[in-house]
């Protein structure tokens, strides 16, 4: 459950059977999407409270949590930052009077954050489409999912609250299909394809900034299918069944394939092949000038219409010459 309140938002969350015996304060952190810190702060403000019958009122950041909990938490409302229109060039590749997609350029953040306070898509958006205005939210209007900043690709945006809520709905019922191409590591062995992985995500213990497979991590589903081999990485389609933070780069970390170019979860790179396959390696790297991973493909039903939207982005230019270099040299 999920609404505005005069403070921020208000949103109500429950413990699941596998979520049972985490601290709290991780399992809020994990389930939010936010920090342990911002929700230690929120506990010690009286932000979260037990909402079941047996057990309602404050709880202690260490407490463990078990099935069926309950937990309010109203999340203050942040500073105030007034969005402002920027003349940012943006490649919109679809447009009606509900949505639009627009295809991403690497570099991009998608909307305004600590660290970010303009230049993003939100702030290019807000010039191109007159209709965005206050939805799905102040910081972030029309913003449904999000990629990376160094990810390039296709994104929808709602321009109105009914696209926004269908869009959103379709999300959760994994009606969106979401196919991206990334070039990986090594060769992914598998008696059959395309390859589902099946493993949950969540924060990392040791490094907020990361995300790691847990066992109490919230359900996460990626499929993969290989398109092309060379000598020491392979091309994939990538296709999202849910849709978490990183969801792509620690799955393919996990299995031992890390994106080329990754500099979070796939450190030491070309370093990692071995024999006479690293040289190969080095040079595909020094030509990847970034995490090798394009959001190439969208389609959904229209939250409006019905009708089918289906895009498509071909790979840009810096990672179609490393593609090329690749497929001249294998």
């Amino acid at each position: 459950m999920t609404h505005d309140d005069a403070r921020g938002d208000y949103r109500e969350v429950e413990v699941s059977e596998e979520e049972a015996g985490a601290r709290l304060d991780a399992w809020l952190s994990d389930r939010l999407e936010v920090s342990r810190t911002r929700v230690q702060r929120w506990l010690a403000a009286g932000e979260v409270r037990r909402l079941d019958e047996e057990g309602a009122g404050e709880h202690a950041k260490s407490d463990t949590v078990e099935p069926g909990w309950r937990f309010g938490v109203t999340i203050p409302a942040p500073k105030k930052t007034e969005l402002v229109a920027e003349d940012i060039p943006l490649d919109i590749v679809y447009e009606d009077e509900d949505l639009a997609v627009v295809d991403k350029p690497a570099g991009m953040v998608v909307h305004p954050a600590p660290g970010h306070p303009g230049g993003t898509m939100v702030n290019a958006l807000l010039h191109h489409l007159d209709s965005l205005g206050g939805v799905g939210g102040r910081l972030r209007p029309g913003i449904v999912h999000r990629l990376d900043r160094e990810t390039s690709g296709l994104l929808v945006v709602a321009k109105t609250d009914r696209a926004q809520t269908g869009l959103q709905d379709a999300l959760r019922k994994r009606k969106v299909k979401r196919l991206y191409t990334a070039m990986t590591w090594g060769h992914i062995r598998s008696d059959s394809w395309p390859l589902k992985i099946d493993a949950p995500i969540g924060r990392d213990g040791k490094d907020r900034k990361r995300m790691t497979v847990r066992p109490d991590g919230r359900t996460a589903v990626t499929r993969l299918r290989v398109r092309d081999d060379f000598p020491a990485a392979q091309l994939l389609d990538v296709a999202l069944q849910t849709g978490r933070t990183h969801q792509i780069r620690v799955h393919l970390w996990y299995i031992g394939h890390p994106i080329v170019g990754e500099p979070v979860y796939a450190r030491g790179g070309a370093l990692g092949i071995s024999g006479p396959m690293q040289g190969w390696a080095r040079g595909l790297e020094r030509r990847t000038p970034r995490q090798f991973l394009h959001a190439a493909e969208l389609a959904f039903d229209h939250p409006v219409s019905g009708e089918r939207v289906h895009v498509k982005s071909p790979l840009p230019e810096d990672l179609e010459k490393a593609l090329t270099w690749a497929r001249e040299r294998r």
